[in-house]
């Protein structure tokens, strides 16, 4: 799953529970955003094997401290008492929780897209539903999913600048071009370590513009 987690991250976002955009990025890729340096220090293991799957070629192998069930949890938890120390008193109970679910979303949308390499603790009983293996299938639940996250977003949030409107809708639209690349263009990847920093990159950048886009509002709104 790749854009598919930001489809929940537009999804929670509301009003209510103030939550900035960017965080929600930040925590739906958080078990990623730990992967990758995880791999360049050679922590967990990821190796490209061409065909493994219809849709990815990596081969997941070792990875259980950021995406075995276990570790999910754990990281989820420590995401909502992150969120609380930081906030303060500017964070209610419920809104750490979202946090802390959010993190743990990226582990239930990747058990249903990867082969079974999603331990359930250490590097054991390894669990996946292999949708990957369904390229058109996996595509249309990413985009689905996406979709429905921002048009949710655009219908609980406050929005009154157009241009932020026009924003949202670019970058999503941005999101899918993303994704329709990823699973139906050529993809030639030299090694595990090439993934890991570019999915630091890629990370940051979206969450870079998701705080671009409040940011906008906050400033119409002075």
């Amino acid at each position: 799953m790749f854009v598919g987690h930001y489809g929940i991250a537009f999804a929670v976002k509301t009003e209510r529970n103030r939550i900035p955009l960017w965080v929600l990025f930040v925590a739906v890729q958080l078990l990623d955003f730990l992967w990758a340096p995880f791999v360049l220090l050679g922590i967990e293991k990821v190796r490209i094997v061409p065909g493994i799957t219809a849709t990815s070629p990596l081969d997941l192998y070792y990875m259980p401290y950021t995406h075995s069930l276990i570790g999910a949890l754990i990281w989820s938890g420590a995401a909502f008492f992150i969120y609380k120390l930081v906030q303060g008193t500017r964070a209610s109970n419920s809104a750490a929780l979202i946090v802390g679910l959010a993190v743990f979303s990226h582990w239930v949308l990747d058990l249903i897209v990867h082969r079974p390499d999603l331990a359930v603790y250490d590097d054991t009983l390894k669990v996946g539903f292999g949708l990957w293996n369904y390229k058109g299938v996996e595509f249309a639940v990413e985009i689905g999913i996406l979709v429905i996250g921002i048009v949710l977003y655009l219908k609980r949030n406050v929005i009154t600048s157009v241009s932020r409107k026009i924003g949202i809708v670019v970058f999503g639209a941005f999101l899918i071009l993303v994704q329709t690349q990823t699973t139906f263009g050529s993809r030639p990847l030299s090694s595990g370590r090439v993934v890991a920093i570019t999915a630091l990159i890629f990370y940051t950048l979206f969450a870079a513009v998701a705080f671009l886009l409040e940011k906008q509002q906050r400033t119409r709104a002075l």
